[in-house]
């Protein structure tokens, strides 16, 4: 990973759009500074296209996609990309598994949920569990105490023996049936609602992130960003970023705003 100083300038001054996690991110600490919102709705303004990609529930990306700065937002790991059309005045809704799949498949993460809690101490169930509808999200540092890094990766075996596609993020494993990702929904969003081909466009298009969950976006998108704390997890990674900012969470992701507008002028 190079710094962020580093990155060409004409190359940041090329780029179209911004994807970028959500939880350590653009929050710092579990909030969301005024300076990440703020960078959001700069990015937006310039004309570029401003995407959170998430694991968070599609109760949360409700409100974003409704009354955040963003042009769309994926959730749930890539369960479903979320957009307001202001023309039509509505939320458009598309995703990747109809309805009554996904209602099948909770019954059964359900199950999968007891048996992770039975056999690793110390986890729950995360609260915005209830706001989900297509995956199963285990806390193992959010609002319990820290879990140890074997913990963590016992909740993933559990997962995957259970036939889960387990990702680890900065505060949750989220498991779900599939084999979709952040990558593949958010190719398939590009190309559906911007007429993008994420192919030959990644070099115009960075992603921001933290967490080994984001490896996929990491490996895909040659500009990726790393914010700086994308070091405390990179052991558990095999892709990193390109680039890193000099600093944690939101005031990283303000510091890669601040490089593309400057960048353009």
């Amino acid at each position: 990973m190079r710094p962020l100083a580093e990155f060409p300038r004409a190359a940041l001054a090329a780029i179209r759009g911004v994807l970028a996690d959500i939880d350590d991110t653009l929050t710092t600490d579990g909030y969301l500074p005024p300076e990440s919102y703020a960078a959001l709705a700069d990015l937006r303004a310039a004309g570029l296209l401003v995407i959170p990609v998430t694991g968070r529930p599609a109760g949360w990306c409700d409100l974003i996609a409704r009354f955040w700065p963003v042009d769309a937002v994926v959730g749930e790991n890539g369960a479903f990309w979320f957009r307001h059309d202001a023309k039509k005045g509505r939320l458009v809704k598309r995703y990747v598994v109809e309805t009554a799949e996904r209602e099948a498949r909770g019954m059964k993460l359900a199950a999968i949920a007891r048996r992770v809690l039975a056999e690793v101490p110390g986890c729950a169930i995360s609260a915005d569990q209830p706001y989900r509808e297509a995956d199963l999200a285990i806390d193992f540092c959010e609002d319990v105490p820290p879990l140890p890094r074997e913990a963590v990766a016992k909740i993933v075996s559990v997962m995957e023996a259970e036939g889960l596609t387990a990702k680890v993020s900065s505060i949750h494993v989220n498991g779900w049936f599939g084999g979709y990702d952040k990558l593949s929904t958010s190719r398939l969003m590009l190309r559906e609602e911007f007429a993008i081909d994420a192919a030959r466009e990644r070099e115009r298009l960075v992603f921001a992130g933290d967490s080994p969950n984001d490896q996929p976006m990491f490996a895909f998108f040659p500009n990726a960003v790393g914010v700086a704390n994308v070091r405390d997890m990179a052991d558990l990674m095999t892709d990193l970023p390109a680039w890193v900012t000099p600093s944690r969470g939101g005031a990283g992701f303000r510091e890669l705003a601040r490089a593309i507008l400057s960048a353009r002028g």
